[in-house]
């Protein structure tokens, strides 16, 4: 086998660079940052569950309640003070 010469080494390297910038935007959609952010948002979405109007009615209105009980509330001011 003959050995290679440094030109085509050169532009086998260019090749390879270019089908990684290429196939970069694919890879990270698929295993990136913001692919593991929708794993987990779909992970979480699956734990929800709804409330309809008729099943635990009187749970629901005491967990809101509940709920705005806890909110901080700020004193409002007169403006005219």
């Amino acid at each position: 086998m003959r050995a290679v010469s440094w030109p085509w080494l050169v532009l086998l390297v260019l090749a390879a660079a270019l089908v990684v910038a290429v196939e970069r935007p694919r890879v990270e959609g698929r295993f990136g940052a913001t692919a593991r952010k929708a794993r987990d948002r779909e992970r979480r979405k699956k734990q929800l569950r709804v409330i309809t109007p008729d099943a635990d009615s009187d749970e629901f209105v005491r967990s809101v309640q509940a709920d705005l009980d806890a909110l901080p509330t700020v004193e409002e001011r007169d403006p005219r003070t």
